[in-house]
């Protein structure tokens, strides 16, 4: 079984975009779940029948999850100390 690596390219509240770069696939949803069903759907329309030999993975950036850590007053120093 093989892996498509979506990277969550905007991550705003009710608003979520999800990008696989090497199938050129670009998902939006709401939340996290509809992003999964619409990941699972898009590679339905890419590769038709033989789209359950893929795994759907979401990737956050790390641009993203830094300012997410940011947001909840954890500077990335502090994280090996404490749980942010």
């Amino acid at each position: 079984m093989q892996d498509v690596v979506f990277e969550l390219i905007s991550d705003q509240p009710g608003r979520l975009v999800a990008t696989a770069r090497a199938q050129h696939l670009q998902i939006q949803a709401t939340n996290l779940e509809e992003l999964q069903h619409e990941a699972r759907e898009a590679l339905m329309g890419h590769y038709g029948p033989s789209h359950v030999a893929y795994r759907v993975r979401l990737r956050r950036s790390v641009r993203q999850a830094s300012r997410a850590q940011f947001a909840r007053g954890c500077a990335p120093a502090a994280m090996p100390l404490k749980r942010c």
